[in-house]
């Protein structure tokens, strides 16, 4: 989500949640921890009809926080933009049941002028597939972003992000991460 100020408010579409106590969604990130290698597809111009991409690689380790109140993992490619280092922090609600998804990395922050974090995007997982949404602002103007997690396995999972620049009407893809668990020696996930 570089060259974009996370979202802005909380996305029409999960505002009907039940809000209370609803914990059958704290356990939907589990999967993602452990090391992970990431193959990346990322459209080298977001909104303006690219239709060139870039591919590359990075790797990825996903932790718990305490508690298990959510959990937050790091995206360091390896060649792609030198230095470059992404950090995804998720959080879940017991009172909504959804998730809030915060995007932060080294070149732009992912914080506003007074330091603090930047909205979500915020969804949940139905039927093994996660979607989580909110608005955005890209290149001084509105947008609607959606992250989209799917075709989860023990051993994979892919990511996808999308933007609208007409409230969700119309969506163009332009970031596709494809994860593949890293093995320890013994075989066991890392």
């Amino acid at each position: 989500m570089e060259n974009s100020t996370m979202a802005r408010t909380t996305p029409a579409a999960v505002n009907g949640s039940s809000g209370s106590n609803d914990m059958s969604g704290i356990q939907d990130f589990d999967f993602f921890h452990g090391r992970w290698h990431i193959a990346n597809r990322r459209l080298v111009a977001r909104l303006q009809g690219c239709t060139e991409w870039e591919e590359f690689e990075a790797t990825g380790h996903a932790r718990p926080l305490p508690a298990g109140i959510g959990n937050y993992d790091d995206f360091v490619p390896t060649t792609w933009k030198p230095g470059f280092v992404g950090m995804s922090l998720r959080i879940f609600n017991p009172q909504t049941g959804l998730w809030s998804i915060y995007w932060l990395e080294n070149k732009t922050g992912g914080l506003n002028a007074a330091g603090t974090l930047l909205p979500p995007v915020v969804g949940k997982f139905c039927d093994g597939i996660g979607i989580f949404e909110g608005d955005d602002e890209l290149d001084g103007r509105a947008i609607r972003v959606r992250f989209t997690w799917s075709d989860i396995s023990a051993t994979s999972a892919r990511w996808e992000q999308a933007m609208s620049a007409d409230g969700g009407q119309t969506w163009e893809s332009n970031w596709v991460m494809l994860h593949t668990r890293e093995q320890s020696g013994a075989g066991v996930p890392t």
